[in-house]
């Protein structure tokens, strides 16, 4: 064995047993969060599972429409053809459905929580290096503590997806309420607009842009993970891209992965006209 300068630390082996502890002394807690995060779950999965594949594709459609024109809903409609012909629709509702929790509870957490921080200057030098540390982390270790805590299935890769999500949602929402013009907070004062007032109808106002566009990056960041969480047996996309790799079956990881950028896109695309249509986005557009 080749000598160090410093002793071995066995800083794994300490947070392997924090862990082990967390997981006996709060397991009726852990069970409670499982048994609702499966109720939930399995509402959005029939809600979108249930219905024949058509009625889907319109109501996605009508969104893209809403959202931003013809061409974005005829793209959705083709792309969501495409997943029902190569026979993965069961999969990708399965998929859209932990993506659509997995982003709705990191975005209840993280708005609030960017709030804060840029209200707070104290709360953002906390949460900043909480924040790096997230992102930096590869994925997949992410994965390790919570099938512990949650063994297999659909659980603990929603609750890796969720810990993995939530930065950019945090950054984007700090980020955008700091870059309102601080004289249009300032005249808000003049007139006697208490602080909730001027985060309501002027901070907010003013950084949903900005805030969308961490929307729009949880969401992505969800689907990325939620495909890795297929490795925890969640179901979905994910478990067809790791049954094929352990099969080495092109043809099935072809198909699940095309599901997969599919979704991405209509997501990706969505979001981002969604934001398009905010009256701060369109003044900035038109000016």
């Amino acid at each position: 064995m080749s000598e160090t300068m410093v002793p071995r630390v066995h800083l794994g082996d300490a947070v392997e047993s924090f862990v082990d502890w967390v997981t006996v002394a709060g397991a009726s807690f852990f069970t409670a969060v499982k048994d609702g995060l499966l109720a939930v779950y399995d509402v959005l999965d029939t809600a979108l599972a249930a219905p024949p594949a058509w009625a889907i594709i319109l109501v996605i459609a009508a969104l893209a429409w809403f959202a931003k024109g013809w061409l974005l809903a005829l793209g959705s409609a083709v792309g969501l053809a495409v997943i029902s012909a190569v026979d993965q629709w069961d999969n990708a509702m399965d998929t859209l459905a932990l993506v659509i929790l997995a982003s709705g509870i990191a975005l209840l957490i993280a708005i609030p929580l960017g709030i804060w921080a840029a209200r707070n200057r104290k709360v953002s030098r906390v949460v900043r290096p909480v924040l790096d540390f997230m992102q930096t982390m590869p994925a997949f270790v992410y994965l390790i503590p919570t099938v512990v805590i949650f063994l297999t299935g659909v659980v603990p890769g929603l609750v890796a997806t969720i810990i993995f999500a939530l930065a950019p949602g945090v950054r984007f929402t700090e980020l955008g309420i700091r870059q309102v013009d601080s004289e249009v907070v300032e005249a808000g004062h003049a007139f006697g607009a208490t602080e909730g007032r001027i985060l309501r109808q002027i901070q907010l106002p003013l950084a949903l842009p900005t805030i969308m566009a961490g929307v729009n990056q949880v969401i992505m960041l969800s689907l990325s993970m939620v495909v890795i969480a297929g490795l925890t047996g969640a179901a979905g996309l994910g478990r067809e891209v790791v049954s094929a790799l352990q099969r080495v079956n092109v043809s099935l990881g072809f198909e699940a992965g095309l599901a997969v950028v599919i979704l991405a896109m209509i997501l990706d695309r969505t979001t981002a006209a969604l934001s398009d249509r905010a009256p701060v986005a369109k003044a900035l557009k038109a000016a």
